[in-house]
């Protein structure tokens, strides 16, 4: 999100080369990335003695194992289809004593990078761009000479697929069996025309959506699909069991007893446990908002009367639903004494870079929250976090302390808030122990005390977060970092009050990418960091003030019209900002569903300028992509499932940025926003 030096040669070269995108891992286009599947798609050198092997492997249940000899370094290589002018990362977890990853045929420089980890697996992670009239490239692994064997797993190639390729391996495989039918899902397959479904290793049939069924007799059955095109056939997903025949239990009865309770923005619901059932259902006006395997469920649905009802499953199926009960939310938590529609701006408050630095008392009136960048952490795991003003070499004209205090003062007295933001590009913050946890909750309160500042920003991108293997519970995260924030979170709130205000800003891969994937998926292939942000988000929702995703540095994301979005668009600030105001299933699970957001606690986070990020959107694409959010009106191909016209604001990087392009932002939408009243 911040760029700093790159950002200063980017204002030096106007007109140049902007700055790369970040792609959001819309789809791993390597086929059998993690040998699952054997050799299937990968081509080894002779004498290499190549092979899938079940130990030592990284994830899932096979690896690559090569053996170089003589002058053969065991190189497997597969080629795939690319886009011409592209940008791609390739990654893969290796050991050994020397192992190389890279490409060839790109079109512009091949890249290529090394390590020797013989005892364990470790990441190699290289790019490249594709040349103008490339269409394909061959990816590759290998060993040196005389160095021994070496494994792979876990291939990485990420961006878009090319022209004329077969489409990956469908992921998120599910089935369920009752006394006669297998029922499977799973989630699409980018580019797939079609699906074909195998049972204990035999194609049983196809289908043209994610979902099939069929009667196969009694017994536990191993099913797995397959993505199809014109191109040919995907690699096979991993394997799901399924148990059919006369001894499933019945569905279990319908719940009695609910309940509900209401207690500030919360809604508590609880209900009598229904005999046979493993879990339990939980609808919201006729739409499932989340699921329990307990007896109780609380949320934080919005102001209004809300008509609850719950039902209970278990193998064999699910309940109808219970009687419904009625809860009224009126009493929502204060926003911080914000007004109703908000400008947010980040101000470059310890570096300068291409922008220029802006002094606090000379911050334009038409910003609501600064929000001051950035508090870095003195390491990445040690949780201690201190901010600096930038010093006198890099900003000549820079404040000193005292008049810094007092700026942050006068803007308070005008009802401004001002914020700390934590992490930005530079400050990877990992909170991987109880002890990091405690010194950030420490040494964020004393700049917060130090400077008299309204709340806190999280900011946190790269390697911050992330969910490890198995962590799939929206509403009970075990990773630690995820645990640990969301404790020192709850700890600040508690320890400031209700006025504190709180805002995220993550980017779309943290947050909107888990529609498709969240953590390293059940096969552990994917990027571990994928939607890792849900969980914070979803905890801390009743003490949220502002979440305002940056809709920008982002690859194409998919929206809940199954579409993908690319930014700089009207529709893709819509698609966006739809999935939070309205909800969704992370990686397509109806069980475990993101619930929407308060419409006042979201804000669309956007570039004040072409050369502050990627994915700058012009003053007319914003106020359209608002105006069809917050009035139903303006829209594009993308409809909303809602309008939303409590839509609170809009965040920029940077306040800095603003100035230098003439304050474009911040007059033309303090304008649009005061007048939507």
């Amino acid at each position: 999100m911040r760029f700093r030096k790159l950002a200063a040669i980017a204002v030096l070269a106007l007109g140049g080369t902007m700055l790369a995108a970040s792609p959001a891992h819309a789809a791993n286009i390597a086929v059998n990335p993690g040998f699952e599947n054997g050799l299937t798609g990968w081509t080894c050198t002779a004498s290499s003695g190549a092979t899938a092997v079940s130990s030592p492997v990284h994830g899932g249940t096979r690896a690559l194992q090569a053996t170089p000899a003589g002058n053969d370094t065991a190189r497997c290589q597969q080629t795939v289809s690319v886009r011409p002018s592209s940008a791609y990362t390739l990654s893969a977890w290796v050991r050994g004593g020397y192992v190389f990853l890279g490409a060839t045929g790109t079109g512009g420089t091949d890249p290529s990078t090394w390590t020797s980890s013989p005892s364990s697996y470790a990441q190699l992670s290289t790019s490249f761009t594709t040349g103008a009239s490339t269409t394909s490239v061959t990816i590759y692994v290998n060993g040196w000479y005389g160095q021994g064997t070496y494994q792979a797993d876990d291939f990485v190639l990420d961006g878009q697929p090319g022209q004329g390729q077969p489409p990956a391996a469908p992921t998120g495989l599910a089935g369920t069996g009752n006394a006669t039918t297998a029922s499977l899902s799973w989630n699409a397959s980018s580019g797939a025309t079609g699906y074909n479904v195998y049972r204990n290793g035999t194609k049983v049939g196809s289908a043209t959506g994610t979902t099939f069924s069929e009667t196969p007799g009694a017994g536990t059955h191993s099913y797995q699909v397959s993505a199809t095109n014109a191109s040919g056939e995907s690699a096979k997903s991993g394997a799901v069991s399924v148990t059919v025949g006369n001894d499933q239990p019945p569905p279990p009865s319908v719940p009695s007893g609910l309940a509900a309770t209401v207690s500030g923005a919360s809604v508590s619901l609880r209900w009598n446990a229904s005999s046979g059932a493993t879990g339990y259902n939980v609808y919201r006006n006729g739409t499932k908002v989340g699921s329990a395997t307990g007896t109780t469920f609380s949320e934080a649905p919005g102001a209004g009367t809300h008509s609850y009802q719950v039902s209970a499953t278990n193998a064999s199926g699910e309940s109808a639903k219970s009687g419904a009960v009625s809860a009224t939310v009126t009493n929502m938590p204060p926003p911080g004494d914000l007004p109703k529609r908000v400008l947010v701006g980040y101000l470059h408050a310890s570096f300068a870079n291409g922008s220029g630095y802006i002094r606090m008392a000379d911050v334009p009136n038409e910003w609501n929250v600064i929000n001051l960048s950035f508090g870095e952490p003195t390491s990445v795991t040690s949780g201690d976090i201190r901010f600096t003003q930038c010093p006198v070499a890099e900003c000549p004209n820079v404040e000193s302390e005292a008049e810094f205090i007092a700026g942050i003062r006068a803007k308070q007295a005008l009802g401004k808030k001002v914020l700390i933001s934590i992490g930005g590009q530079n400050g990877q913050v990992q909170l991987s122990t109880t002890a990091a946890r405690d010194k950030f909750v420490q040494s964020v309160s004393a700049i917060i005390d130090k400077y008299g500042l309204d709340g806190l920003d999280i900011d946190f991108e790269g390697h911050s977060l992330y969910l490890d293997s198995g962590d799939t519970n929206l509403s009970a995260p075990t990773t630690p970092v995820i645990v640990n924030l969301i404790s020192a979170l709850k700890t600040l709130k508690a320890r400031y009050g209700a006025r504190f205000v709180l805002t995220m800003a993550p980017e779309t891969f943290f947050v909107q990418l888990g529609y498709q994937f969240y953590g390293p998926g059940p096969n552990g292939s994917a990027d571990r960091r994928a939607a890792s942000y849900l969980p914070v988000i979803h905890a801390m929702r009743n003490d949220l003030t502002l979440l305002h995703v940056q809709d920008y540095n982002s690859g194409p994301i998919t929206g809940l019209d199954n579409q993908y979005h690319t930014m700089g668009t009207h529709d893709f600030h819509v698609a966006m900002t739809d999935m939070l105001l309205a909800g969704f299933p992370i990686a397509g699970n109806p069980a475990n569903v993101f619930p929407a957001l308060r419409q006042d606690q979201v804000a669309i986070g956007l570039p004040a300028a072409a050369y502050a990020g990627n994915g700058f959107t012009t003053v007319a694409e914003v106020q359209k992509a608002f105006d069809c959010l917050a009035k139903g009106t303006n829209c594009g191909s993308y409809r909303p499932r809602g309008v939303y016209p409590n839509l609170r604001g809009l965040m920029t990087w940077s306040i800095n940025w603003d100035r230098y392009n003439a304050f474009e932002f911040s007059r033309n939408h303090r304008a649009y926003l005061d007048g939507l009243g």
